[in-house]
This record gives C-alpha cells, sequence and structure tokens, in this order.
C-alpha cells in the first residue's frame, strides 16, 4: 500500500484504489474473486470498504503484488494458511511501519 488512509469509518472505492495505487476495476475484480471481500452498499450501489475490509485487501495486496502470487494461489494460501499468513502478514506490516518511521527520523536530523 503507497499510502495512508485516514481513520474513517467507511472509504469509498475511490479512496481505497488510491491508497492501494491501482485503479478501481482491480479492487472490484478482487472484491468478485475473493468471498473475503464485502463492501457494504448504499442506495446508490456505491461500495463502502471498512476497516476490515481494507486490512483484507492490504492482504490480498501483499500476496499477488509483493510476494508474486497468483490469483488462485493466493486464495489456496488464504484457505490453507490463514491465520498463519495473517500473523506473518501483521509483523512485516507493523516492520515496514518502524522502518518509514525510523526513516523520517533520520531525515528530520
Amino acid at each position: 500500500m503507497k499510502t495512508g488512509l485516514r481513520h474513517k469509518l467507511y472509504y469509498s472505492i475511490g479512496e481505497v484504489a488510491e491508497a492501494f495505487d491501482v485503479n478501481t476495476s482491480l479492487i472490484r475484480f478482487w472484491e468478485k474473486e475473493f468471498d473475503e471481500i464485502k463492501p457494504k452498499k448504499n442506495a446508490k450501489g456505491n461500495r463502502k470498504f471498512s476497516q476490515e475490509d481494507i486490512k483484507k485487501l492490504e492482504l490480498i495486496y501483499h500476496l499477488v503484488k509483493e510476494r508474486g502470487f497468483t490469483l488462485e494461489g493466493a486464495k489456496t494460501h488464504l484457505r490453507e494458511t490463514k491465520s498463519e499468513t495473517l500473523s506473518k502478514f501483521e509483523i512485516i506490516r507493523k516492520l515496514k511501519n518502524i522502518k518509514e518511521e525510523l526513516i523520517a527520523i533520520k531525515n528530520n536530523l
């Protein structure tokens, strides 16, 4: 994920796509492909992604874009080792945040 999202209850598909630096069509495609992603829809049919949806998208993004899994491989990986994958991903995400903070501190010196 390229940029962070402000903490809100729900995010539009445009905000989510911008945060991941991908097209909105990719987010819609992943929504169809992965049963884990279930955004709410308003009366107009606009998708509203929760924090939980964002976390799931981050994991899918990590598997597909960063680790190079195919969609089928990512689905299988999530099905078979979901808890292990989630814990490893959380550790990686925290380490990346620490690295970004340390770089910011270094640049301010």
